[in-house]
């Protein structure tokens, strides 16, 4: 066993890898069956938009004539299944991003109707759902509604009707992923029913997507089944490890036109930005991200039966569908979410010394603890894993450029919790 000549791993624990890799085979293929679809849709995408050296020149000053932006931006669309998109390292984090796009559509005394219940933790400050925080929505007459989730964490698609046949919305919204919750992750296939009964009730309503670790998981992508406007970051999935920073929104042309408008000024939207050399990461990044997402995506699995074996709750389990790159773990206690977490934290390749301790986190109601040993700070294609220090005690667990340390890294987890704390 290679992992015993570098790591001190003890032999009951590295029997049941054993056990578990050899019972992850047919699904490991499945997983590569995706990836390599995806991956040939980028290059096809990448030779079709004529990718050249030329393109991946910098700008500076205003960034006119952009011409590597450009048309890295209409790969970005091609990947993504949508006419237009914005791909720039301006964005500074996913939240960022979303929170363009929905400045940029939205407007004073319009609604919005979230269809998968209280989102992610930093997304309600943007909203101002809590308060009316200083330049949120709600301070801008934008009035926030949601649908609760039905009490199996599905969407309760006959009450979205009802609300959208009672109301008129300007936008339905979507959260693909779970943040700090235990409700399921969507697949293409729940997107696809939101869409079709949103469209069904209401057409004229705008479908957004929170597309955060959901790119490239599965073969479509939100907007190839019916959302008008998707938005996530490059320090996740679409980066592929080595974009330093950056998002993308990706939709319909007159949508992402309005969020281009907000971006940078009217009038103005993509003809300026300028790239300062980072052009080439971004369409190396893109390159590789079905791939690596490719590799999280085992990392997952491979967690997912490794803690269910060790008699934690986990979920999605190793053979459900899978909508992201997250895997939650369980843990039940303070200490046992700390211990996952510090074991993470020393099978990093950067800052693996670190003992990561709870923290009150701008953003987050709970104290949070974070594992991220990553070459990019914050990004969670690497692997990394976090939650607040609250009932049930779960870890999101997210990432990993190459299955075989990512592997590495879980199994220190799992040692450190056999250890105790």
């Amino acid at each position: 066993m290679n992992i015993k000549n570098f790591f001190n791993i003890d032999d009951a624990l590295l029997n049941l890898d054993k056990e578990i890799l050899k019972s992850l085979e047919e699904r490991f293929l499945e997983i590569d069956d995706i990836t390599e679809y995806n991956q040939l849709k980028v290059l096809k995408a990448f030779i079709e938009n004529g990718v050249s050296e030329a393109t991946m020149a910098g700008s500076t000053g205003y960034g006119y004539d952009d011409r590597g932006r450009e048309i890295l931006e209409r790969v970005m669309a091609d990947c993504m299944g949508a006419e237009d998109a914005i791909m720039r390292h301006n964005f500074v984090s996913g939240t960022h991003t979303l929170t363009v796009a929905l400045f940029g559509v939205l407007r004073p005394n319009d609604k919005v109707l979230v269809l998968t219940g209280r989102p992610y933790d930093t997304i309600t400050g943007v909203f101002g759902i809590d308060k009316k925080n200083d330049g949120s929505l709600s301070d801008f007459g934008v009035e926030y509604n949601e649908v609760a989730l039905r009490e199996d964490g599905t969407p309760d698609i006959e009450e979205i009707k009802n609300r959208l046949a009672k109301d008129n919305y300007k936008m339905a919204y979507i959260q693909r992923s779970r943040g700090y919750s235990t409700r399921p992750t969507l697949v293409i296939d729940d997107i696809k029913r939101l869409c079709d009964a949103v469209k069904e009730v209401s057409p004229n309503t705008i479908i957004m997507v929170d597309n955060c670790y959901g790119e490239f998981v599965e073969k479509l992508e939100p907007c190839n089944v019916g959302a008008d406007l998707m938005a996530g970051s490059l320090i996740k999935n679409p980066g592929g490890g080595i974009a330093r920073t950056g998002g993308y929104i990706a939709g319909r042309r007159d949508l992402v036109n309005k969020c281009a408008d907000r971006l940078t000024c009217p009038g103005v939207g993509k003809e300026v930005g300028a790239t300062l050399g980072m052009s080439r990461e971004l369409y190396l990044g893109l390159f590789q991200a079905p791939h690596v997402v490719g590799e999280a995506v085992k990392t997952a699995v491979y967690a997912s039966a490794l803690f269910k074996a060790m008699g934690y709750a986990v979920s999605p389990e190793p053979f459900e569908p899978r909508g992201d790159i997250v895997q939650c773990v369980t843990l039940g206690t303070a200490d046992g979410l700390v211990a996952f977490c510090q074991g993470m934290q020393s099978g990093a390749p950067v800052d693996a010394f670190v003992v990561p301790e709870p923290w009150e986190m701008p953003g987050y109601d709970d104290p949070v603890i974070m594992a991220a040993g990553a070459f990019t700070l914050g990004a969670s294609i690497e692997l990394s894993a976090d939650g607040p220090l609250r009932e049930p005690y779960a870890a999101w667990m997210q990432g990993g450029i190459n299955f075989h340390s990512a592997k590495a890294g879980v199994l220190l987890a799992a040692q450190k919790i056999r250890n105790g704390r």
